[in-house]
Order: C-alpha cells, then structure tokens, then sequence
C-alpha cells in the first residue's frame, strides 16, 4: 500500500512540474512579446485586445473558431502561446518583428481550412497572425475587378460581387467558409476554371509584409515574388494581406444538372466515358465525377454511387445538343437541367437552396469533422480493372469521398510555368480523396485505409514526380525537419511544383534568407 502512495505522490509531483514549466514557459514567450509589441504599437487600441494570451477570456473561442478538421482540437495538439487579431497593418509589422526577435515562429490563419492544420499548429512554440479581421473587399464594376482583404471568405468575396452585378464572378472554390489568403495562394480552382483559368491566374495585385516589416505592393515586391505568391503559398514568403483581382464575365443563366448512378446502373461503362471526354469538352461546361457509398437497405444495402454533376455557362437548350453528340450515355434531360445565376449555382454547389438568403455566404464559423484528404492527378484514363478495385476498396469505408475535377479548356492553353501551380495541360483530371470520421471512432484506421487508397491508385495517377495539390495539404508526402534543405524537401515539393520548384525557393533566399517563415512543407531557401 506504501509503495502505491508513493506512486502516486511522484505522479502528482510530476504533474506538477510539468504544468510548473509549462506555465513558465509561456510567461517567458509571453511577457517579452507583449513588451515589445506594446512599444511598437502606440496610440492604437490596449495590445491586451489584440494579442490574446492562453489566459484571455476569448483566447479558446477564437482558436477553435477557425478549426475546421476537429482532429487537430485533440488536447495533445500543441497550442500557440499568443493569438494576434490584427486590426490595422502596423499591427501584423509588430507580430514578425517581435516574433523574430524572440524567435518565435508565426502561423498565418485566413479561413482555417490548411488539411493538416498548418495555419494554426506547430511542435514548437508560436502564435498565429489570425487575420479575421482583414475581411474588407472593395469591388470595381466598371474597372472589373476587386481588392480583398486575406482574412475574407470566398462566400463573402461572392456576396460582395453578387450585390453589384449579375453577369460578373470570380473563379475560386465552391466551399464558401474558406479563407482567400490561403486559396488564392495556393492555385485556387472551380467550377468556371474550365472557362476562366484558376483564382491565381487573375491576381493583378498584391500587398505582403515581409521579414523586416515592409509593406510591399506587386511594384515594389517585384515580379518574381509576385509569381511565386500565385500558387506557391504565401506563408513561405511572408504575411499577404490582400490582394487585387481581375473579374470575369458569366452569362445571366446558367444551367446545373447532377445526375447519380449506382454500380448496377452501369456505372463503370459511364464513368470510362467521361475520363475520355470529361476534359475535351468546351470550356463552358465544368463535369465533375463524385464517388461515395450508400448504405440503404431498401435498396440492396451498401453501394458505391458516382455522381455525374455539370454546371454549363449558357441555357439548357444549348446544353442539352452538346451533352447528346458528346455524352449521350449519361441520358441527361431537359427535366434534369435547372437554369438560374451564377450567385445561385454557388448556393447550389455549397449544398444550399437555390432561393435561399444570400446571407448564407457570410457565415464563417463552420467545422466539418475529423476527415484525412489526399491528392492526385490522372494523365490517362484509369481501366476497367483498375476501376473495379477501387470500387471494392470504397466499400471498405462508410464515408468515403473522391470528387475527379476534368481539366483542359483554358487550363490546357496556359503554361505550366505561368505560376507555381503546374498541373495544366498533361492532366485529364484530378482526384481529391477525403475519409470522414465521428470524434468518438479511431482516427488511425480511417487514415490507415486512406494511405491503403493511395497506395492502390499509384499505378493509375501521374508519375515522376506523382502530382499533388497544394491546397490539399498532405504531409504523408514528406515534411520539413528543422532548416531542412532544398534537395532533401524536394521529396514533397516536386510533387506540389514539379519543374517549377526552384524559382520558388530561389525567390525564398532572396526575400527571406534566414528562413523564418517556415512549416512543415513551407519552401526552403535555395542560394547559388
């Protein structure tokens, strides 16, 4: 009995010490950055209301308000130490130089939706820029274009066009909570990108703060920055706070369609045909493929189904002609067709009504479970065997989810050096794989079955180097490990750039030598 109590008195003790360090290690983080920051920032508001401590009253809402992947709210993920919510630009200037002096590694936080959580988790100590604040977006209608501040929403950037103009869009993401500074970074595709490139191809401006603090616009950044932001992440390279951005044109009608088929509903003979044509189509027609699995037992028990979902810019009529001499094993109809705007095909799309209240666009706080994504990109079509393993291995999970993107029309005519993003005119289409999970199921079998996945698909996907997204963050592809080089990140980052790569990191020695915006997949400087 004596020696139980011992136990458990040199457990407590531990405990002890271990909360006893802790808390001295954040006070030391934390008292001298709030000194400094409080030095530098004068006749503005209390720093207490714009940098929160783990002892603010609003410190756990606002952390967990921008969560997206509940996984990463486990109580062993490692906090930051201090949240800034900027208000004003000398406010981010303050944060890195106050993080460079002590040292104190920064993640930047637009929408929070980074796959593996890297807007706001580190292994080491830091503090997130949370730009939620910077939300402001000012349109031009008669110039056609638009600044966004980096903390909006692309639901928010989509209100904002909306209420000015019915015949005007911007081609970015269908989810509408996800923040534009990692996006429009990041390459940025969706449903008119067939017609009008990607969200990167029409960024005309941009404004960033560098390591030292300067305030930078595309003039006084120079070109080769300004390339490297358009696709290659901006997190590598400092903390953009907006950007200026070309509008496009859509016409006052669009049409959407979805149409799903279950494997006896010769499914694998549909889908063989849309790898063949999905991506030859005109450009104004965007035809996706979803895969998932029902598990209806009226209707046979589990099944894997594949969505057939188009939006085509133009009237049902014109569509209708295209999809027959194209298509015509789909059975589309004119009762399957609905025509509407562009704001309601973004409704549509984010899985609201299509009369629903605009003012859904705005809401921001939304989580969406524990999930695990990964990426690919096909250059030929996958064959019959190949997809019928995949169908196999999809009934192997209750919520799977693959979504195929066809490529060509004018992403097949820009240059794959044109920004970072690479991934042009060789893809016929790319896969994003997601695996959903409750917060009381185990997170490594639905991971494990996801690496399986991928490991399946390998011989049917792009090689040397297998492609991937960035935006779909994916650190099994490798990570950074400390100052990790050029050559040894490469394992990654070839996958993200392919050839386009080394600009990047050259542009990274230029403007950040010492490598202080730094993450697990952030791009290493490379000098000659």
């Amino acid at each position: 009995m004596a020696f139980t109590y011992t136990k458990l008195a040199l457990l407590s003790i531990t405990i002890f010490i271990s909360i006893f360090l802790e808390t001295s290690i954040s006070f030391d983080i934390e008292k001298p950055f709030l000194h400094c920051f409080s030095s530098i920032v004068r006749n503005s508001n209390p720093t207490e209301e714009i940098v929160l401590t783990q002892n603010s009253s609003s410190y756990e809402s606002l952390l967990q308000s921008s969560i997206r992947n509940t996984r990463f709210l486990d109580s062993s993920v490692l906090k930051p130490n201090l949240i800034v919510t900027p208000q004003e630009l000398s406010h981010v200037q303050a944060a890195i130089t106050c993080s460079v002096k002590q040292g104190l590694q920064v993640r930047v936080r637009s929408g929070g939706h980074d796959y593996e959580g890297l807007s706001y988790i580190s292994n080491v100590p830091f503090l997130i820029i949370d730009l939620s604040n910077f939300r402001s977006i000012s349109i031009d209608i008669e110039d056609e274009s638009a600044w966004v501040q980096s903390g909006a929403t692309l639901g928010e950037l989509y209100y904002a066009i909306a209420n000015q103009s019915n015949v005007h869009a911007f081609p970015a993401g269908s989810c509408p909570t996800v923040g534009i500074g990692g996006h429009f970074s990041g390459g940025g595709f969706s449903t008119i990108f067939r017609k009008h490139g990607l969200a990167a191809d029409h960024v005309i401006d941009a404004q960033i703060i560098d390591v030292n603090g300067k305030i930078l616009n595309r003039n006084l950044m120079g070109e080769d920055l300004f390339w490297a932001i358009k696709g290659g992440g901006g997190s590598s390279f400092g903390v953009i706070t907006s950007w200026k951005v070309k509008l496009v044109h859509v016409p006052p009608k669009v049409t959407i369609f979805d149409l799903p088929k279950k494997l006896d509903q010769n499914v694998s003979e549909i889908f063989q045909k849309w790898q063949t044509i999905a991506h030859k189509l005109p450009g104004e027609l965007f035809l996706h493929s979803v895969m998932g699995v029902s598990n209806s037992p009226k209707h046979g028990g589990k099944s894997v189904i594949v969505s057939f979902t188009g939006l085509y810019l133009g009237i049902a009529e014109n569509l209708l002609p295209l999809m027959q001499s194209n298509f015509a094993e789909l059975g589309l109809r004119r009762d399957d067709c609905t025509e509407m705007n562009w704001i309601q095909s973004v409704l549509y799309l984010a899985g609201y009504p299509i009369n629903a209240s605009l003012n859904v666009l705005l809401q921001r706080n939304q989580t969406f479970g524990s999930f695990k994504a990964k990426s690919d990109y096909v250059n030929e079509p996958i064959p019959r065997a190949g997809l019928e393993g995949l169908w196999k291995m999809l009934l192997e999970e209750d919520s799977p989810l693959l979504i195929l993107t066809p490529y060509g029309g004018r992403m097949s005519e820009i240059s794959e050096s044109e920004t970072p993003f690479p991934h042009r005119n060789k893809s016929i289409f790319g896969i994003q794989y997601l695996v959903n999970w409750d917060k009381n199921e185990e997170t490594k079998m639905h991971v494990e079955w996801m690496r399986r996945l991928y490991a399946y698909m390998k011989p049917y996907v792009s090689k040397n180097p297998r492609g991937a997204y960035l935006n779909y963050r994916d650190l099994d592809i490798g990570v950074n490990r400390g100052n990790t080089s050029y050559e040894e990140a490469k394992c990654w980052g070839l996958k993200y750039f392919k050839s386009n790569f080394e600009r990047p990191a050259r542009v990274k020695a230029q403007v950040d030598p010492s490598n202080f915006f730094r993450h697990e997949q952030s791009i290493p400087p490379l000098s000659d």
